[in-house]
């Protein structure tokens, strides 16, 4: 059994080891982008006072700065967490893909389990504002991805997300199939865009359950 971590892998180092491939048409994925949300004021609100230290002095944020100021409270107004699933920061993951044992630390997943994770089915990771010698984000997350499809059976689609700088990118793999968006960018008008698929997501989830 081969050991290694998250970092490291690129899309195609991936792809070569798992036999995933990348498709750009997903039904899934339209779904979660096309979803319908209502947000309110106080979201509405909340959203745009967070909003404005980012525009104002994002790019010169570190990562702790970035995840703390900006993109935990974003994800935390979307009210993810209930007595099923919940948010969890900073958290490892470890499982069998294939001839690997992958493991790492994900920047940020959601799961099921509200003291701890048990089953995640949503990862994310975060980089300051670009590729480096860290590895590469896209790859990161879904290598985290594959660990938590190996942990749902393969039953059930897993979702992601990362985070350069102030771009955003959801990610889905389903099967031996995952989607990466265009990008959304969250220092203009497109930051609803990402808070309503936050918020999608958790209902996508728990419908998932």
């Amino acid at each position: 059994m081969k050991k290694a971590t998250f970092k490291g892998w690129t899309l195609t180092t991936l792809e070569k080891a798992f036999a995933v491939r990348q498709i750009w048409d997903a039904e899934l994925m339209t779904t979660w982008q096309t979803m319908t949300v209502e947000l309110d004021a106080f979201e509405k609100k909340t959203i745009l006072n967070l909003q404005r230290p980012l525009i104002k002095a994002g790019k010169s944020w570190n990562e702790t700065e970035l995840e703390n100021k900006f993109i935990s409270p974003l994800i935390m107004t979307a009210n993810i967490d209930d007595d099923e699933i919940a948010y969890f920061l900073e958290r490892n993951l470890t499982g069998i893909v294939g001839d690997y044992e992958l493991s790492g630390t994900v920047d940020g997943m959601i799961a099921t389990g509200f003291r701890d994770p048990d089953i995640p089915l949503f990862c994310m990771h975060e980089y300051k504002l670009s590729v480096d010698n860290q590895g590469s984000p896209d790859a990161q997350a879904l290598a985290a991805m594959l660990v938590a499809r190996e942990m749902n059976n393969n039953c059930r689609p897993v979702y992601g997300l990362y985070v350069v700088g102030l771009i955003w990118n959801f990610m889905l793999l389903h099967g031996n199939e995952y989607c990466i968006t265009k990008d959304y960018k969250s220092d203009d008008d497109e930051v609803f865009r990402i808070f309503t698929m936050l918020k999608a997501l958790k209902i996508i989830i728990k419908n998932e359950l």
